[in-house]
């Protein structure tokens, strides 16, 4: 049985910060315009997304642990960022990664995310995040997912 069967994913709280933090890179927690899921295996985590309350809402900063990947972890994460999008009556999501990664492009068009035109973006220089100063030089792709309506996933 896949390890995506036994997770739990919830909206992160902040008691939990510091149990995530150990495991996971919580770069986007004060961002402030949206919220982590976090996937947990009992009461360990394995993985996290998270999603913006932007118009539409992006699907950002997923990470898996090394040791749960390729086991449906990802596949959960995206599932519940999508119903969290949907409830809120979304009706895209959006994605955004790099040109480079092809693995990371194949995992998001196996989830139905599609190029919708929208222009890639250069990213380049030395961008803070919550940890700290990085340095970037890379070209993001940004696509897009069609989300059912909400009333839709209750019937």
């Amino acid at each position: 049985m896949r390890t995506a069967d036994h997770l739990r994913v919830r909206t992160l709280e902040e008691s939990e910060v510091d149990t995530v933090s150990r495991h996971l890179g919580l770069a986007r927690l004060h961002q402030g315009d949206g919220a982590y899921l976090v996937a947990w295996l009992e009461e360990f985590p394995v993985g996290h997304a998270y999603l913006t309350r932007t118009d539409p809402p992006q699907l950002q900063d997923v990470e898996v642990l090394t040791a749960f990947r390729r086991q449906g972890v990802a596949h959960k994460l995206v599932a519940a960022v999508e119903a969290a999008a949907s409830a809120r009556d979304a009706r895209a999501l959006r994605v955004s990664m790099s040109a480079r990664d092809s693995d990371v492009q194949r995992l998001y068009r196996s989830l139905g995310f599609v190029d919708v035109g929208i222009a890639p973006v250069e990213v380049c220089g030395i961008i803070t995040i919550r940890t700290g100063p990085i340095e970037v030089n890379d070209t993001l792709l940004t696509w897009e997912k069609a989300l059912p309506d909400a009333g839709s996933l209750l019937s």
